[in-house]
């Protein structure tokens, strides 16, 4: 197995939105951002990996983009930007930008001149169809932000496919001027001196091209089968390995819905030549009630045989990333763990340990380091996620499904869960503006905040700080094999690592109440390598504590 920094390496993303305003209109900025470097150094993270910060209308808090080369004006500058590469990589940690190609906004010039007439340059740079009339889309394809995918444009009286909103039209990417265009920017950012991409929905970027209905699945048709893993995806990530990736020293994660073990080893494997890892989305995703809406958990059974198999197919041919959370999901104390005052600390501990002894590269969205929780949301109008707005204007507003019955699964996963403002300390708004913020902080700010947190030392931030550490000081943590144990067990999530020959236990409780575990013979008396509560033994039958975690190491 090939040994490179990547692997070895911590990212942290960044919601720029959200993180830190340092101008006090209530938005987080690039000079927020440089503010809270330190922050960052201590804590000993390697890569930062920023959602978007390029120039957009913002209708989906930046994935929606204008301009690939010129930063969004809430955020700041490109001066800003170049201050921000320059002072993280003084501190030794690498900056990774999110790279959104599979559509940009429809503001973007591209577009403005692709729906100016049939015959313009720029029209194959979108896909455009004609429908059966001006009320009837070319298929039933259904949007991920709610509504059809198709929009119908008066200027010649065709539809554009937009798989997210009306103002995101989807790119063209059998047309090569269209990669060209693609490859051409990301040179210039890599000539800039970044050190990566995170590839937004990149497994969509190649569609079948006869667009046929798809499969019906709640109110509109499956673009699943003909528009995710399509016929060219792979030829053109290989492409733009060939033309830009390579040529640079780049750590290049690719969110990629529907992918399964096989394709990840397409797209991440060792010698294939397109990505270094993938985002897998199979334990976080939820076929709920109403599509994907839901508010029940996943059986711990069902997410430890997910995770293992992603651990054990992968194994020596791709690389995983591993996370519970991100700016797309709830926050992982309140969905994985509990997040009730007297378990939220010990609950959040325990994930952080079963996650980070795992092989792949481990990713702490911001203030999950503090064990920040999911927000108490009290009305629709509580929330900016476009997709948690829409969703609500179609199962409730239509009269489909009850509030009171669509409520709970709203706010058990609204990406806005996620977007409220990073806790800095127990002044107003969190620390985070001097202004009113964009969205609501977390009302629990004064309790749960870094200043806080970083003064005590048995806080959760510390234990992720001492994680971290961990990884550097031993590679078993980053190269072992992985075997799980106790695989019925709806209590315990129990594995080891294997490398060369040291070994390490992981033991981690997943439920409230106490249990009796005994601990395998042949780690009877080895060394604690960490653990969120004073270990009851490392040897026999132990009792263990709700939510309790902790790592044998056997040298």
């Amino acid at each position: 197995m090939n040994r490179t920094w990547w692997k070895e390496a911590v990212i942290y993303q960044i919601y720029p939105r959200s993180f830190m305003d340092s101008n006090g209109d209530g938005i987080g900025d690039l000079q927020g951002i440089i503010s809270r470097l330190d922050y960052l150094k201590y804590l000993g993270i390697d890569v930062i990996w920023m959602s978007p910060v390029y120039k957009s209308p913002n209708d989906d808090n930046g994935y929606d983009i204008s301009d690939y080369q010129a930063i969004m004006d809430e955020f700041g500058t490109m001066e800003d930007f170049d201050e921000l590469l320059s002072a993280a990589h003084e501190r030794g940690i690498k900056i990774v930008m999110d790279l959104v190609v599979n559509h940009t906004s429809d503001e973007h010039r591209w577009f403005v001149e692709s729906r100016r007439s049939t015959d313009n340059p720029y029209r194959d740079y979108y896909i455009w169809r004609e429908g059966k009339d001006d009320q009837t889309p070319p298929n039933n394809w259904g949007s991920c932000f709610s509504g059809s995918a198709w929009q119908y444009d008066e200027a010649t009286s065709m539809y554009y496919l937009h798989l997210f909103s009306k103002k995101q039209p989807d790119l063209n990417w059998d047309n090569p001027k269209v990669r060209q265009e693609v490859f051409d920017m990301m040179t210039w950012w890599c000539d800039k001196g970044i050190d990566g991409f995170r590839m937004d929905v990149i497994s969509m970027i190649s569609k079948v091209k006869e667009l046929p209905d798809g499969q019906v699945k709640g109110l509109y048709g499956d673009y699943g089968p003909y528009a995710v893993n399509g016929p060219n995806v792979h030829k053109y990530l290989q492409e733009m390995n060939e033309k830009v990736l390579s040529k640079y020293d780049l750590m290049t994660v690719g969110e990629t819905p529907e992918v399964t073990t096989e394709l990840a080893r397409q797209y991440a494997g060792e010698d294939t030549h397109e990505l270094n890892m993938v985002f897998q989305f199979e334990h976080v995703g939820s076929n709920g009630k109403y599509a994907k809406w839901t508010d029940e958990k996943m059986p711990l059974t069902t997410l430890k045989k997910i995770l293992t198999r992603w651990q054990t197919e992968l194994y020596g041919k791709a690389w995983n990333s591993l996370f519970w959370d991100n700016h797309d999901q709830p926050r992982a104390v309140s969905r994985f763990g509990d997040d009730r005052p007297q378990y939220r600390e010990t609950s959040a501990k325990m994930l952080a340990t079963c996650l980070h002894m795992m092989q792949g590269s481990p990713y702490v969205y911001q203030g999950e380091e503090l064990g920040m929780t999911n927000y108490p949301f009290q009305s629709p109008s509580d929330f900016r996620d476009i997709e948690s707005i829409n969703a609500y204007k179609e199962w409730c507003e239509s009269g489909i499904v009850s509030h009171e019955e669509f409520w709970p699964c709203l706010l058990w996963l609204s990406r806005d869960n996620a977007r409220t403002p990073m806790q800095w300390d127990d002044s107003e708004h969190s620390g985070f503006t001097t202004g009113t913020p964009w969205i609501t902080v977390n009302p629990n700010y004064k309790e749960i905040n870094a200043k806080a947190e970083t003064a005590d030392p048995n806080s959760v931030f510390h234990y992720y700080k001492k994680l971290i550490a961990l990884r550097k000081q031993t590679p078993i943590m980053v190269y072992g094999k992985y075997e799980p144990l106790f695989e019925d067990s709806e209590d315990w999530f129990v594995y080891t690592r294997t490398l060369d020959s040291e070994k390490l236990l992981v033991v981690c409780s997943f439920t409230d109440q106490e249990t009796e575990f005994t601990i395998p013979e042949e780690f009877a008396g080895t060394d604690v390598l960490i653990s969120n509560m004073e270990p009851a033994g490392n040897q026999g039958t132990v009792t263990l504590r709700p939510y309790e975690a902790f790592v044998l190491w056997k040298k």
